[in-house]
């Protein structure tokens, strides 16, 4: 099966598509983007650029893997408001992935647990804990890095990068996710229905509804 993969819960604004040949994973085309501006310009152009790289087209696609974060409230609702659209318009499932796990996914195979940690902004970071093969054991929060307390000493995420002295932690690759995370993640769920496209946002938005407008009268 064809799988185009979408993430926008990171400043890299990613999709590519993917073969799924029972266990074997195949990338066929990718484009990839680190920009937390462009999310809402790119990735649709992206998702059709890594389409047509693989010598394929949309209607030959049979599923769309999304990363629902968690990430800012913007730059998500880009990438799931594009899988959500193509998913309806092609008549195929459009599957949800925390990003978090589709980075773990890329992580190299080892005998100790790890962090995976992407920059949240105001000086916090989205988190969770994965156990030495690959799957999560706590997690995803969304806390400032001096709060977090661990004894695990790697971790893998653009997060790790920016706060590795803070968490006393080793930063491994990857920084983001990529379209073979993704789907190396959502895939055991390829034989259900998809689960809904919810955001996970963790925090509620900087954005407050306005005040109600003083009344102007005259004398």
């Amino acid at each position: 099966m064809l799988v185009l993969a979408i993430d926008t819960s990171t400043p890299a604004v990613t999709a590519g598509l993917v073969a799924l040949d029972g266990d074997a994973l195949e990338s066929r085309g990718d484009r990839v983007t680190v920009d937390p501006r462009a999310h809402g310009e790119l990735i649709t152009p992206h998702a059709l650029e890594a389409v047509k790289a693989a010598g394929a087209t949309l209607r030959d696609l049979d599923a769309i893997v999304c990363g629902v974060g968690p990430g800012p409230f913007t730059g998500l609702r880009a990438g799931m408001a594009t899988a959500a659209s193509l998913a309806h318009a092609l008549g195929i499932p459009a599957h949800p992935v925390c990003s978090l796990d589709a980075i773990a996914a890329d992580v190299a195979p080892g005998e100790a647990p790890f962090l995976v940690l992407t920059d949240a902004r105001r000086r916090e970071v989205y988190w969770a804990a994965y156990a030495a093969d690959g799957s999560r054991a706590d997690g995803p929060h969304v806390q400032r890095p001096a709060d977090l307390e661990t004894t695990i000493k790697v971790a893998a995420g653009d997060g790790a990068l920016l706060y590795a002295d803070a968490l006393g932690v080793q930063p491994i690759e990857p920084r983001f996710p990529s379209p073979l995370g993704l789907v190396k993640a959502a895939r055991e769920d390829f034989q259900s229905e998809p689960a809904p496209l919810t955001p996970l946002y963790l925090r509620r938005p900087d954005a407050v509804e306005p005040a109600a407008r003083k009344k102007v009268t005259t004398p």
